[in-house]
């Protein structure tokens, strides 16, 4: 009923919309005689703001053409190589014939979360990485698209989904989590160093990750521990309405996770759309872009598997079973002292209310049979959870250290894995 009653008030709030856009191109249009008065683009500027709040928005485009390598442009392709039901994985191919280099660059697995935002929320951490790395993500599909036929999904799944890519890749990949994948990608790192696999990653980069959310819980880590999995089946889970393509599958809706993230900084968001009334109505057009350019994509949200949401709350956030070591992939134990070829990479926001300091670093302890010099923690000044992935301080202070560590993690790489008889 909530995803009804969802579709239901878009529904109203359309000919609201259609009335809003008529008047605005009328106060805006050039040969009006009042175009241009005080009282017209203040009109002009709260139709806009109104017709923003209340807009659908679709997935965003990467928008990636292009990136520099030791100061000469190469062109960037963007091709899928691999699909799968409930995601791509995505090739930022880069033109190396445009470049002088001898050796390939680092391959990088950038593991988006699936947490409501499509991947390219990551499109500053692709960026960034690009003039450096050969980059692939995996790009996951909103549910709300992914037919009934196909099945579920589930972290098991999801755990699999990296294993493949991983495998698919080849030995010297390094592998990137942002937020909610760091368990998954912890634990498929794990799996596969006990499965004594040929191919493994040679780095595991986890930024804001809750590897163990009794370090310093947060708000959100109180809300999911506090309530029991029951709570979460009754009052967020919904049935996909008709005519989506994924009718009838349940799921946690997008629009839910986008409210919770909305209120908790509330304010915030108030300020920042009163700003624009006001750039609007002075003309200012780079700050109504940038406003523009950040929420078209803050507001785009996808729906999750419920199975897979249900799962990842009781696994990560009410059992703990990751740092507790009872974990269990299928019918396999999550071990992560198994790890022993694979650099462990820390990074964390001194501000981030979503996942407290010390619950990424958890995953040093876990990794005990690591080799000291192999381990890496670095917590970044004056950042939130955001701004450990995207911004300047990414570009800037935390990016660059993630990329000594990929180097020198292929420094210690000095003999292949042996597969287990």
């Amino acid at each position: 009923m909530k995803y009804h009653a969802y579709e239901l008030a878009h529904a109203m709030v359309s000919p609201f919309r259609m009335a809003s856009q008529g008047l605005r191109f009328q106060l805006d249009f050039p040969f009006n005689p009042l175009s241009g008065s005080p009282a017209s683009r203040s009109m002009s500027a709260a139709c806009s703001v109104f017709e923003r709040l209340t807009g659908r928005y679709g997935k965003p485009e990467w928008g990636i053409e292009e990136t520099v390598v030791d100061g000469v442009t190469v062109p960037i392709t963007i091709e899928t190589v691999k699909s799968k039901s409930f995601c791509n994985l995505i090739h930022f191919k880069r033109d190396r014939d445009l470049t002088d280099d001898e050796t390939a660059p680092p391959t990088v697995l950038l593991v988006a979360p699936m947490s409501g935002h499509y991947a390219t929320l990551l499109r500053g951490t692709v960026e960034a990485m690009l003039p450096e790395h050969d980059v692939y993500i995996i790009d996951w599909i909103d549910a709300r698209e992914v037919p009934t036929f196909e099945g579920g999904f589930d972290l098991d799944d999801f755990i699999d989904y990296i294993i493949e890519f991983t495998q698919f890749l080849g030995p010297k990949v390094h592998m990137m989590a942002v937020c909610q994948p760091a368990v998954p990608c912890l634990a498929a790192t794990a799996i596969m160093a006990a499965r004594e696999t040929p191919v493994q990653p040679l780095s595991l980069t986890m930024m804001g990750g809750p590897i163990d959310t009794r370090r310093n819980p947060t708000v959100v880590n109180d809300l999911a521990e506090q309530k029991p999995l029951s709570w979460f089946e009754q009052n967020v889970i919904s049935h996909v309405p008709f005519p989506n393509p994924g009718c009838m599958r349940q799921v946690y809706p997008g629009f839910i996770q986008l409210t919770g993230f909305m209120t908790m900084n509330l304010e915030r968001h108030r300020e920042a759309h009163w700003k624009l009334f006001d750039h609007l109505v002075a003309g200012d057009d780079d700050s109504v872009a940038q406003h523009e350019k950040f929420y078209d994509e803050y507001l785009a949200v996808m729906d999750l598997p419920a199975e897979f949401y249900l799962q990842t709350i009781e696994t990560a956030f009410q059992s703990h079973s990751l740092p507790m070591g009872t974990m269990m992939h299928r019918d396999e134990l999550v071990d992560c002292s198994k790890i022993r070829h694979t650099s462990i990479i820390t990074i964390e926001g001194e501000n981030d209310d979503i996942c407290g300091i010390g619950q990424t670093e958890a995953a040093h302890v876990l990794c005990s049979n690591v080799p000291k010099k192999s381990h890496f923690h670095y917590v970044q000044p004056s950042v939130g959870h955001f701004g450990v992935f995207n911004g300047r301080r990414w570009r800037e202070e935390i990016q660059p250290r993630i990329r000594d560590q990929i180097r020198a993690a292929e420094k210690r790489k000095t003999k292949k894995l042996v597969p287990a008889e």
